[in-house]
């Protein structure tokens, strides 16, 4: 493919549409017709495109022009419409974009067709997507339309050029997409690992290895009101866990405490009594009364007679007499 001097090294065909495009009909008279090849190649030489002394350029010029005149038409108004013409979902793929692009406007120009000019054609289109993303994210604004840009793959160097932000806050928000992606990696993961479950199984494993609601829809394809009713057994049976444990403390806590006064067997009575006594013989102290008889398995309501009421232990010990 044959470039230029000019803007970006353009190719040689599109410099010479670029050139011609403004020709009027009176110039492209027949009569007229020499004089404006001359006067193109001229203005080209000028501009430090040699053509007027370049056999080959001069031929490409004449079949441009030949083409110009049989259509009636410059080139560039009908890849100039159809380029305006493209949106983000069209140009969603620039490959086919482009291809799609040149048979539509080669019916009426066919040389457009020729290989050596897709690649130009093609620049044109990843442009003009760039373009639109960023006219998209600018018009979303701040992180999202950063992260806009970042999830379409543009050039962290094109980004903070176009959006006008500093390198610092490209770097925030592409560490915030970068632990979101590795998150949703994460629960790919756990799905494939719970793979062939039942669907509550599914989401029960989500919601216990901690993965937010959203994702579990997205990546999961559950419905909300499935989540919702997994969370609710998940709630039962936490109450029901709950109370478990509660009532294990309390018999716990009735066994530390050990039986009331009047179902102590009179066997173990005089036991108990008898090992109160040891404890006050070797101590009057509240505290040291307390964790001793504790340590002897001395029941509750024996130790708050032994630390408050000793005197009653002889009551208790004849009763246990009989």
């Amino acid at each position: 493919m044959t470039t230029t001097n000019g803007p970006e090294n353009e190719p040689l065909w599109l410099a010479i549409e670029n050139a011609i495009g403004g020709l009027g009909s009176q110039e492209l008279a027949a009569g007229n017709l020499e004089t404006a090849i001359q006067g193109v190649a001229k203005s080209m030489d000028s501009a430090g495109i040699k053509v007027s002394q370049n056999a080959g350029h001069m031929m490409d010029l004449r079949r441009a022009l030949a083409a110009r005149v049989a259509v009636g038409r410059p080139m560039m108004d009908d890849l100039k419409k159809a380029f305006d013409s493209l949106t983000l979902e069209n140009v969603a793929n620039p490959y086919s974009a482009c291809v799609d692009l040149i048979n539509e406007v080669g019916g009426d120009w066919p040389a457009l067709k020729e290989a050596d000019r897709r690649p130009q054609i093609l620049r044109i289109v990843e442009k003009i997507k760039l373009d639109l993303l960023v006219a998209k994210a600018e018009q979303a604004g701040g992180d999202a339309g950063i992260r806009l840009l970042i999830g379409e793959g543009i050039d962290p160097e094109i980004i903070v050029d176009r959006m006008g932000i500093t390198q610092d806050e490209y770097a925030r928000v592409l560490a915030a997409v970068e632990a979101e992606r590795a998150e949703r990696a994460r629960v790919t993961g756990l799905i494939a690992a719970a793979e062939g479950k039942p669907e509550a199984d599914l989401i029960r494993h989500l919601i216990t290895s901690d993965v937010a609601e959203d994702l579990v829809i997205e990546l999961a394809g559950v419905e909300q009101a499935a989540i919702d009713g997994v969370k609710k057994a998940m709630e039962e049976e936490i109450a029901e866990k709950e109370r478990l444990a509660a009532e294990a403390a309390a018999q716990k806590a009735a066994e530390a405490e050990g039986p009331s006064l009047d179902d102590i067997p009179s066997d173990e009575m005089l036991e108990h009594i008898e090992a109160i006594r040891e404890i006050l013989d070797f101590s009057d102290k509240e505290a040291e009364i307390r964790t001793m008889c504790e340590q002897s398995s001395v029941p509750k309501d024996l130790i708050e007679i032994a630390v408050s009421d000793p005197d009653r232990l002889d009551e208790l010990e004849e009763a246990a007499e009989g």
